[in-house]
């Protein structure tokens, strides 16, 4: 609905519906009332979800645990339209499904009233066909009380197959029918049709990494980076699309001029998912499905947690959606240690297929921004800060070094230590560098703003980057568990073992270390073992 919006009448993606199958098990979780609440909200008039409404759950009937819900005037207040029919009613069932696409202003909910497990004389009606195989001795006593044949042992009975070819020709007449449309259309609406194919492509400029670095060498949070560089990427890429979760004004992440998705009206590419992170990310793992959309979402880091199950998920699918998640560490200051992210960076990085970038200045960013922008088989974290950074101090910026997830940003002749920082601690690690290098200390200084990207280098690049004859320290503002593959048993890992704290950012930077002269001294004393 959002693309068809802007492509115009007679569009090949028009009158196109969404139909969802689900359970009890599935309306108790809560990213079912997330999802219902933002659909309603909307009026999705094109969704329409069959309810088998069964009555069973693995544990046993939904009594035991959903006996106090309406489900009818649960959907109903969220503005859905509802319709109950018999499981075995083919004819109600049709009724039904012409009637929810008749709604064209509310999305609907059939509730769908079947026997799991149906004609299986013990088991039918328990949770014991839920999740497990009838058994020999109860597969033939169904069919026995169905009156099915016994052998062969799957059966599609000839009325069956004649039925499913005849609707195969049908189909293909209408697809041949459509495509005629189609090709009229395209001839009618050439700027339509071109916007289409950058859609369904995903098309990108192919200077994308060169047009996002212009301009991107600022002295800023790289939240205000980000934002600068995602206006640039929703010009290039006709195809970005997304939203947060409540949150633009502070993830800074709306597509300016670009519209919004609002009740009824699908012609915008900014999306408001509201508070509700969980169906935040389901919705953006189904845009990437549909594929006629690369889809953004947006939070604070530490609300990552809410949203894991469709993250995992995305990772595991490989399906090429972006996370902008932004107020990454403990010094975003005085909202406190429930906003304040800790373990996520490893959390997190757990995940297989899940690249997380943590850049550290607005070249770094507009790096972070082009890989997302790049990769196909899996979804990319933007880890970005609130605070405002200093630049980094380069000699010069390969952006095909830093693209590979680990590059040098400064050699010390005769170094035999080597320190890798991420994000807002780059500079903190450079600062911290130079007080030693007054002591004598000669350090090479490397920043890695994505160890996904920089396990995946060959042996001979990670050697040189990260000498074994070297000694290795990684300075992170978080639990930092990974980094010990990275510097060893006797390496040195900088980060924050505890909770945050609510205090200004310069008071957590002294209470919690991540000062250059207590960085500096934790190296030294570390060196003097």
């Amino acid at each position: 609905a959002m693309l068809s919006a802007r492509l115009g009448p007679g569009n090949p993606v028009a009158d196109h519906y969404v139909y969802a199958i689900c359970g009890d098990g599935d309306l108790m979780e809560g990213v079912s009332a997330e999802a219902a609440s933002f659909a309603g909200h909307n009026r999705l008039g094109r969704l329409v979800v069959l309810y088998d409404d069964n009555g069973i759950t693995i544990d046993g009937k939904t009594t035991i645990s959903f006996s106090g819900e309406d489900v009818t005037r649960r959907f109903e207040g969220y503005g859905w339209q509802v319709q109950a029919v018999d499981g075995r009613d083919r004819e109600g069932i049709d009724r039904a499904l012409g009637a929810a696409r008749a709604e064209r202003d509310r999305p609907s909910l059939i509730r769908v009233r079947t026997t799991i497990g149906y004609g299986a004389p013990k088991k039918a009606g328990t949770s014991a066909v839920h999740g497990a195989a009838l058994g020999e001795e109860e597969l033939l006593a169904a069919k026995r009380n169905l009156g099915w044949p016994e052998s062969p042992r799957f059966l599609v009975p000839e009325d069956v197959r004649a039925f499913f070819a005849r609707l195969a020709q049908e189909r293909r007449a209408e697809a041949d029918a459509r495509r005629g449309q189609e090709r009229a259309w395209r001839a009618r609406s050439p700027e339509g049709a071109r916007l289409l194919d950058a859609h369904a492509s995903r098309a990108l400029p192919p200077d994308l990494r060169a047009r996002l670095l212009e301009g991107a060498d600022g002295a800023d949070s790289t939240r205000k980076l980000g934002s600068f560089l995602i206006q640039k990427a929703a010009a290039l890429v006709p195809a970005l699309a997304g939203g947060s979760a409540d949150l633009n004004e502070s993830n800074l992440t709306e597509l300016k001029g670009a519209g919004s998705v609002e009740p009824g009206r699908f012609g915008g590419r900014n999306v408001h998912f509201g508070v509700r992170e969980h169906a935040m990310g389901s919705i953006a793992n189904g845009m990437a499905y549909d594929g006629l959309h690369l889809p953004f979402a947006a939070t604070f880091l530490v609300f990552a947690d809410y949203m894991r199950p469709p993250v995992r998920l995305a990772a595991l699918s490989g399906i090429q959606v972006i996370y902008v998640w932004t107020h990454d560490s403990i010094l975003l200051g005085e909202d406190g240690p429930t906003h304040q992210p800790v373990e996520h960076l490893t959390a997190l990085r757990a995940i297989p297929n899940l690249h997380l970038v943590r850049p550290a200045d607005g070249l770094e960013t507009a790096l972070a921004w082009a890989h997302a922008l790049e990769r196909r088989g899996g979804p990319t974290g933007l880890v970005l800060t609130r605070q405002k950074l200093p630049r980094v101090a380069r000699a010069g910026f390969d952006p095909e070094a830093a693209a590979r997830g680990g590059y040098l940003v400064q050699e010390a002749p005769g170094a035999t230590l080597t320190v890798m920082a991420t994000g807002s601690e780059l500079p903190l690690a450079q600062a911290a560098l130079e007080i030693l290098a007054r002591k004598g200390v000669a350090a090479r200084l490397v920043s890695v703003p994505c160890l996904a990207c920089l396990e995946a280098q060959p042996e001979e690049y990670r050697e040189a980057l990260l000498p074994r004859s070297h000694r290795l320290c990684a300075v992170e503002a978080g639990r930092g568990t990974e980094w010990w593959r990275w510097v060893g048993r006797d390496g040195l890992v900088v980060g924050v073992e505890r909770f945050g704290a609510s205090a200004p950012e310069k008071a957590l930077a002294e209470a919690y270390g991540l000062t250059p002269a207590a960085v500096a001294t934790k190296i030294e004393r570390w060196l003097a073992v």
